[in-house]
């Protein structure tokens, strides 16, 4: 496709992602594409897509599908009570919570540690594959479960945030302490890379034709 084809086939109008204002593309028929464009109200630069969003989602999704492993794996959270200490990984914690009674806790904690990351996994793996390869298939429903995750995303850091809690709260001295694993520091890496990763993707292309995606 030429430089020509591509902006005869830009949109009329540009929304702002900073403040909303809807614009009219001046640079339409630019056939160059190194004119810029910036919202009259705000001053935030115009695009009809966000540069580079597939490549950038694709690089957070493999660093976040590689260090999943090691945030399973890894001790998240070490109790030290003497003269015993613990390490207790994600699925550990989630066992020992179901089988003391508290079902609810563990079904709170197996949806925000492994459920909710997961799905933002591959729900964007989905939606960069689809957008490059096939992107007329199903375009309402990819871009509800884009909403989905970039709703939902945030809640996975609860982990992260009950076992920084207790390592900052429960303190025995030397008898008894509390504190975070190196499991935790993998984790949290791939909560940040999927946050990142749904934010570099831009839902407009799911309603775009064809493959270009730069």
């Amino acid at each position: 496709m030429s430089a020509a084809e591509a902006r005869a086939g830009a949109p009329r109008v540009l929304g702002c992602e900073s403040c909303g204002l809807v614009s009219a593309n001046v640079l339409a028929g630019d056939a160059s594409g190194e004119l810029v464009q910036h919202c009259p109200r705000c001053g935030h630069v115009l695009r009809e897509t966000k540069p580079m969003s597939v490549q950038r989602t694709w690089a957070c999704v493999i660093a976040a599908a590689v260090l999943y492993v090691p945030a399973n794996a890894l001790p998240v959270m070490i109790t030290v009570s003497a003269p015993d200490r613990e390490e207790h990984t994600l699925l550990g914690g989630i066992r020992e919570l179901w089988v003391d009674g508290s079902w609810g806790l563990a079904a709170i904690v197996f949806i925000a540690s492994i459920a909710v990351p997961v799905l933002k996994i591959c729900v964007l793996a989905l939606l960069a594959w689809t957008v490059q390869l096939a992107p007329g298939w199903r375009r309402l429903e990819r871009a509800k479960l884009y909403r989905l995750i970039e709703a939902v995303g945030h809640w996975s850091m609860l982990d992260v945030y009950v076992v920084v809690l207790l390592a900052a709260t429960i303190r025995f001295g030397p008898l008894a302490s509390v504190r975070p694993g190196p499991g935790l520091l993998s984790f949290a890496a791939v909560v940040v890379l999927t946050m990142l990763g749904t934010h570099s993707f831009d839902p407009r292309l799911i309603w775009k034709d064809g493959r270009r995606t730069d």
